[in-house]
């Protein structure tokens, strides 16, 4: 469950070549800065390169008061809302929502990705479709600032990272408020309930409801 292919189809983002070279996801970023100048040099005539190393396709919506950092795409379809802050190392798909007052920071978000009220999302791939509610965070960094492992159950994963905040699937929904703590992996297709303070791994097509219980989604 924790795997790129076990996450993510591929085929919705930019990244899909880079990321294929990798077992687990969070390996991928401390190459996402190296990844978007790559990518950008080779870019076509449909993107036009505002500043140095910063690259908006001509059918992307940039509000005048957003700031974009170097190095950064963002995709076709995209808007980008009034007071974004993108930092830079940010790699935006296609028909994405980076909205009013939002901030990214070393992040892939897939095609059709909505962050788009208030989020903080650093050091963080969300695969396609996924969705952050209102006000809703990536906690990249532990309190204690050591190094973030990958917690199931019983067993750990050590990453080797300070900083790493999440990995969403595909088709993943976090409630508004809450909070997606350092080295928290969220299967495709699950629920988060609002005002969550999430942490771990949570499985595919499951619900986190309060007090941190996670339980199946019932089939159709």
């Amino acid at each position: 469950m924790l795997t790129v292919n076990d996450l993510y189809d591929l085929s919705h983002t930019a990244a899909g070549d880079y990321l294929k070279g990798f077992t687990y996801p969070w390996e991928a970023l401390s190459g996402i800065k190296q990844l978007i100048v790559r990518l950008g040099e080779g870019l076509g005539d449909d993107y036009e390169q505002v500043k140095p190393q910063v690259w908006v396709h001509k059918t992307a919506t940039v509000a005048p008061t957003a700031f974009l950092g170097a190095p950064c795409i963002i995709g076709a379809g995209t808007e980008v809302r009034h007071c974004a802050f993108v930092r830079g190392s940010a790699l935006v798909g296609e028909n994405c929502v980076v909205g009013n007052s939002v901030e990214l920071k070393n992040v892939i978000l897939f095609d059709n990705v909505q962050v788009p009220h208030y989020n903080y999302v650093g050091d963080s791939i969300l695969g396609y479709k996924s969705h952050m509610g209102a006000g809703s965070l990536t906690s990249n960094v532990k309190s204690d600032k050591t190094l973030v492992v990958v917690k199931s159950g019983s067993e750990e994963m050590p990453t080797g990272l300070k900083k790493f905040g999440a990995m969403l699937g595909d088709h993943v929904e976090v409630g508004c408020n809450s909070v997606l703590n350092p080295g928290t992996v969220i299967g495709p297709n699950t629920n988060i309930y609002p005002t969550s303070c999430v942490r771990g791994v949570v499985p595919p097509a499951s619900i986190w409801k309060t007090g941190g219980v996670v339980v199946p989604k019932k089939s159709n």
